[in-house]
Parts: structure tokens; C-alpha cells; sequence
């Protein structure tokens, strides 16, 4: 099956948002073998909103459209779908009644446009949106299927996860695996020239994707068939013979994340962590303290911006400062012994370094960062040579750093 997708809004074409729904759409899609292949963005134009569903429909089987269905005069998206399909509007009371006791449970008054939100073309598939008051439609049309939901993107996905793709899962007899093995700090050219040949050796129907992001590389395997437990154990076993070659620089499967995986080993073998942060500002400890549960073992943070800080509550030496400077390997290394004993932790991070864009110099340019993790006794460090974007260089900062206190558990408890 192929899919395509249109966004409606003038938002999205002047650039006011960014269209984050054909991003979200198109990766569910493929995890259940549907391929997107193209993607329009309209204006709040009936004409264009019709171009486009002809367009669509002529190249593809289903047309997943968002945007357009709230209860605003520029919400024409119901209006033109029943236009290209020749269908007149009825009055869907259900639809109404749900509006008015969400409307009644906020103590708010309906204004006349929510009675117009209600208006559905005629043969109308209702989805509903667990999630707002304007519900999603599907039509079938000439043996295809066009899906129209929310430009929200909560309500969208709402939806999309709730009712759709289980719909098009329960009709479908072909079996989609996936697999997603998590690296860090390794490119993907490097992971596929290291995996190379057992992808080779893979089956046509088992397939691997390299996905990156900042100092990050999701290695997804993928299997298309009709058994389903078949595929599964094939790509269980391909998925420990790449594990395997890849080593350490895999830190966890699927939807985890480093700071899930740091929480379960501190637990593990009782740890206390904590960070000192210069360059970073706080974005450590921030990505430590999203997962639930990190009070269990996290101390907190001193965030030394500025050097004295870094003098008095860390205990940074001032002639280490003063002689080798804020940024260097001895100054970060004291950072870490300093918080250690501050916070009563067995483990820390630090860093410190120039994220940029500017203050740089020729000895230490923008993007030079030093991380360091260690206990009382031993402290491990890195230079990170980043670019010159700032907030690229905190985001990279802070997953390097992680990762870094991940090996150093692994190694040292």
C-alpha cells in the first residue's frame, strides 16, 4: 500500500509552522509497510485542497490529510473534501453532544462555529479524538481511502496511534518487525562498514535502516512477512550478532534512552551521580531528571558558570584557573572531584568549554569542550572538538558526557 499526505494551512506555507505531522506520519507509516510517496502542503484554498486530494488519489491508495477541521471560517478542509467527492453536509448530533459536554465540563458557552464544526460530509467514517473536539473523518472512495484528521499534532496522533493504525494492521496479512538497536558517539558510516557483513548475509525480507541524530545512530532492523513469530525470532538474532560487533557503543533497544539506561545501572549497583556544569548550563542534569525515578539516584547539580563558582563551591584551585585557564582538562577534573565531595555522590560528570559562537581563540577554539567522569579516585576525561553552533554543542555536550558516565559505571562497578 502507498500512502500520500496534505497539510492545509497558510501557517505552514509562509513558514509561521513548521510541518512536524508529515515527519511523524511518514515514520508510523513505515512501520507498518506503508510507503509515503509524496507530500503536499495546501493553502486554505478549496481549489488547492481539491487539486491536491485529485492528485493524491490518482497516485497513491490511502491520502492522510491534516489541518482545516476546527471551527474557525478558515477551516474549509470537511467543505472541500465533500466538494471533490459530490457529497452534500449533514448535521452530526452525536458529534455535537460530545462538544457540548466537554464545553459544559470546562464551564465554558458554545459559540456558533462549534455548531458548524459539526457539519460532516455525507458517508462519513467518524474517528474519534480522545483528544479535542474535532473529530477525524475517513471516506472510501473508488476503492481508495482518504483520512482526515486535525492539524493538532497531539489530536493527530491521537488518533492516528488509537484507531487508524490498528485498523489498517487488523486488515492487512502481512507482518511488520521491527527491531532498534540505540548507539552512541560513533557515525553511521562507521556502524555500516563495522556490521557490513552480516547485513549482507540477511534475507531480502529483513532489512536495516540507519537513523541519525546528534552523536547518535538508531541501527533499525526490519523483517516483511506472514509469520510473525518467524520473523521475530530472525530478527532477534540478527539483532545480538550486531549488538555483538558493535560493542559498547550500544546502550540500549528500542524507545530507551541513555538516561533511562544511566538510571537502571545507578540502581543496580546503588550509586549516587552527580554534575557539575559549566558550558552545559543545566542540560545534564535536565536529561537525567526527565526519566521517573532519578531521585532514587540523583544528587543534583552545581551549575559553575561563572569562575568563582567553579573556585568556591567546587574547590577549583584559582591558580589552576589562572595558569591553564577555565577551560582544560585539569580545571574539569577538579570540577568533578569537587562536586563529589559537595554532594556526597559517588560519580560524576563535568564539563566545561567554550559552546559559542563566540569567545573562542586560536589555542581553544568554539566547540572546544572537555567532559569528565570519575569518582574520588579515578577521573576519566574527553575533548570534544564540536562545531560553532551553541545549542548543537550543549545537545552534543550532554549526550557525549552521558554516554561517557555509562562506560564508566559499566567498567568501574
Amino acid at each position: 500500500m502507498q500512502a500520500s499526505i496534505i497539510t492545509v494551512g497558510d501557517e505552514i506555507l509562509i513558514g509561521q509552522v513548521i510541518d512536524s505531522n508529515s515527519a511523524w506520519l511518514g515514520q508510523q507509516l513505515s512501520e507498518i509497510g506503508i510507503s509515503v510517496k509524496k507530500i503536499w502542503s495546501v493553502a486554505d484554498e478549496s481549489d488547492q485542497i481539491i487539486l491536491g486530494m485529485k492528485q493524491a488519489l490518482e497516485e497513491t491508495d490511502i491520502l492522510f490529510m491534516t489541518g482545516g477541521l476546527g471551527p474557525t471560517k478558515d477551516d474549509i478542509t470537511k467543505k472541500a473534501i465533500a466538494d471533490f467527492l459530490g457529497r452534500d453536509m449533514y448535521f452530526d448530533e452525536p458529534t455535537f453532544e460530545r462538544i457540548k459536554s466537554i464545553f459544559e465540563k470546562l464551564g465554558r458557552s458554545m459559540s456558533p462555529s462549534h455548531h458548524d464544526q459539526c457539519m460532516m460530509p455525507n458517508g462519513v467514517e467518524i474517528l474519534f479524538n480522545s483528544m479535542g473536539t474535532a473529530p477525524g473523518m475517513l471516506f472510501r472512495h473508488e476503492g481508495k481511502i482518504i483520512i482526515s484528521m486535525p492539524g493538532v499534532p497531539y489530536e493527530m496522533k491521537a488518533i492516528i496511534s488509537e484507531i487508524v493504525l490498528p485498523m489498517i494492521k487488523s486488515t492487512s496479512s502481512i507482518k511488520i518487525c521491527h527491531k532498534t538497536i540505540l548507539t552512541a558517539c560513533t557515525g553511521e558510516t562507521t556502524i555500516e562498514n563495522m556490521i557490513g557483513d552480516i547485513v549482507n548475509s540477511m534475507p531480502p525480507y529483513i532489512k536495516v535502516a540507519y537513523l541519525p541524530a546528534i552523536a547518535s545512530v538508531r541501527v533499525r532492523i526490519s523483517g516483511t512477512g506472514s509469520d510473525e513469530a518467524k520473523l521475530n525470532d530472525e530478527i532477534q538474532h540478527y539483532t545480538q550478532l550486531i549488538s555483538q560487533k558493535l560493542g559498547d557503543i550500544v546502550y540500549g533497544y528500542d524507545d530507551s534512552s541513555l538516561e533511562q539506561e544511566i538510571l537502571t545501572l545507578a540502581i543496580q549497583k546503588d550509586l549516587k551521580i552527580s554534575t557539575a556544569e559549566s558550558c552545559t548550563g543545566g542540560a545534564i542534569a535536565s536529561r537525567l531528571v526527565t526519566v521517573p525515578g532519578s531521585s532514587a539516584y540523583y544528587m543534583g547539580s552545581i551549575v559553575a558558570y561563572d569562575n568563582a563558582v567553579k573556585q568556591n563551591l567546587l574547590h577549583v584551585p584559582e591558580e589552576t584557573i589562572s595558569r591553564i585557564g577555565a577551560v582544560s582538562e585539569e580545571t574539569v577534573k577538579a570540577m568533578v572531584i569537587g562536586v563529589n565531595q559537595a554532594l556526597q555522590s559517588d560519580v560524576s560528570i563535568g564539563v566545561t568549554g567554550i559552546a559559542g559562537p563566540d569567545g573562542g581563540t586560536p589555542e581553544k577554539p568554539v566547540g572546544h569542550i572537555w567532559i569528565c567522569v570519575g569518582n574520588k579516585d579515578i577521573q576519566e576525561t574527553f575533548l570534544l572538538k564540536a562545531g560553532k553552533n551553541r545549542l548543537k554543542n550543549i545537545e552534543t555536550t550532554t549526550f557525549y558526557a552521558l554516554d561517557m558516565l555509562r562506560k564508566f559505571i559499566l567498567k568501574e562497578y
